[in-house]
C-alpha cells in the first residue's frame, strides 16, 4: 500500500474538531528527564546519531550504520495572522505547525501574537536527536511526547523556554516545530542528517486537535 505524505501547507483539516488541552511545564533540567537535556551554549554540541538497525540475525558492524553525522540550520517559527508557519533551512522544510483559531477559519495576514496554539501533526526521528537553541532570547514552547508508536494526545506536555537557554530532545521522542511565542523567532537547529520522520496526524488519527494555552 501506498502511503500517501500529508501537504504540509495545506493539510485539510476538518472544521470544529474538539481540542485536547495539554499542560504547560517549565523546561528545565529535572523536567525535561527523558525527553532531552537544557543547553547552555550550542556550539560543539554533539548530537546522538543511532545506528543503522540490522534487518536479520546478523549485527551491523560496530564501525559502520552511523555515520551520516548531524546537518544544521536555522529553523525559523512565525505567526502570519492566525496560522503558525515553521521553516527548517536544515533540511528544506517548510510546513503549518499549528493555528491559534480553528483550522475552518483560520486566516493568513499580518504578525501576530497568539493566545492559543492548535496542534495537527507531530513526528519523531529515529536516526536521530534534535537541538533547538534561540537566536534572540525570547520565551518559546515546545510540545513533547516520549517515545513509543502508540502515544495518544494525552500523553503530549508542552514545554516553556524562557529563551535563555536551548532544549536538545533524544531521538525517538515526539516533538513538531519549535514554537514562537512572538509574531516572529529564529533557532539554531541541528539534527541528524539521515531525517527519517515517523508521524502522527491527530485530526485523522484521534478527530482531535492539541490545544496549548499560552
Amino acid at each position: 500500500m501506498n502511503e500517501i505524505v500529508p501537504d504540509y501547507l495545506n493539510p485539510e483539516i476538518p472544521a470544529g474538531l474538539p481540542c485536547t488541552t495539554i499542560p504547560m511545564i517549565e523546561a528545565t533540567s529535572e523536567s525535561l528527564e527523558g525527553y532531552g537535556l537544557l543547553v547552555d551554549h550550542p556550539e560543539g554540541f554533539d548530537i546522538e546519531i543511532v545506528r543503522w538497525p540490522a534487518t536479520g540475525w546478523r549485527s551491523v558492524d560496530v564501525d559502520s550504520g552511523d555515520e551520516g553525522g548531524a546537518v544544521e540550520g536555522t529553523f525559523q517559527s512565525s505567526w502570519q495572522g492566525d496560522i503558525l508557519y515553521g521553516k527548517n533551512d536544515a533540511v528544506c522544510g517548510h510546513y503549518i505547525l499549528g493555528y491559534s483559531e480553528d483550522p475552518g477559519i483560520a486566516k493568513d495576514g499580518p504578525p501576530s501574537r497568539p493566545s492559543r496554539i492548535l496542534l495537527w501533526h507531530a513526528n519523531y526521528h529515529p536516526d536521530g536527536g534534535q537541538l533547538f537553541f534561540p537566536l534572540e532570547p525570547k520565551p518559546f514552547v515546545l510540545p513533547l511526547a516520549l517515545p513509543g508508536d502508540d502515544v495518544k494526545p494525552t500523553d503530549f506536555v508542552c514545554f516553556h523556554g524562557d529563551g535563555t537557554k536551548g532544549i536538545y530532545i533524544h531521538p525517538g521522542v515526539w516533538h513538531e516545530g519549535v514554537f514562537s511565542l512572538d509574531s516572529e523567532q529564529s533557532f539554531f537547529d541541528k539534527q541528524g542528517r539521515v531525517h527519517a520522520r515517523i508521524s502522527v496526524n491527530f485530526p485523522k488519527e484521534f478527530g482531535c486537535l492539541l490545544e496549548v494555552k499560552l
